[in-house]
């Protein structure tokens, strides 16, 4: 029997759709994480790069979102640069020192979350956008729209949602 050809009986199927089953959901995998603008995407503990203003921190603090406890302590935010909190859904930032702010860690082009912060951009490397660290505006496309700000508030050391 050829490829091609379908065998009858119950239960069969040929090695073609089998592997046309297969290809279909490996396409639909691949695809889930490319969703339109409104897609917000699964939170990743994406890691900071290294480099001038950028840190490794990757979740200071703990991996929850606990809206009363501190989401860092602001020596864990380098001036000029920030630290990306997946998992606690913000982006924190020091664009200057004693200055912080905070911003939604999805990418506003297709729900990526973002993945560092290096040379005073935010950045998503899903399609290369960047984000001003000082506002959140985009600073280099496809992104459409900017990274919407999250209240925070600095007591002492510590940075807690407002």
């Amino acid at each position: 029997m050829s490829d091609d050809q379908v065998p009858t009986g119950p239960g069969t199927q040929s090695r073609r759709a089998l592997l046309a089953g297969v290809g279909a959901v490996g396409a639909a995998v691949v695809l889930s994480g490319c969703g339109d603008d409104d897609d917000k995407g699964a939170e990743s503990s994406a890691p900071t790069s290294g480099g001038p203003g950028a840190t490794g921190a990757g979740d200071a603090g703990g991996g929850n979102r606990d809206s009363t406890g501190p989401l860092a302590r602001t020596t864990d935010i380098p001036v000029g640069g920030g630290t990306i909190l997946a998992a606690k859904g913000v982006v924190i930032t020091q664009p200057k020192a004693g200055e912080f702010k905070a911003f939604d860690p999805i990418c506003t082009h297709q729900g990526c979350p973002v993945s560092n912060v290096d040379g005073g951009t935010i950045n998503c490397t899903c399609h290369q956008s960047k984000f001003s660290i000082e506002d959140g505006s985009v600073k280099a496309g496809p992104a459409p729209r900017p990274l919407a700000a999250k209240n925070i508030k600095v007591t002492g050391d510590q940075i807690t949602l407002a």
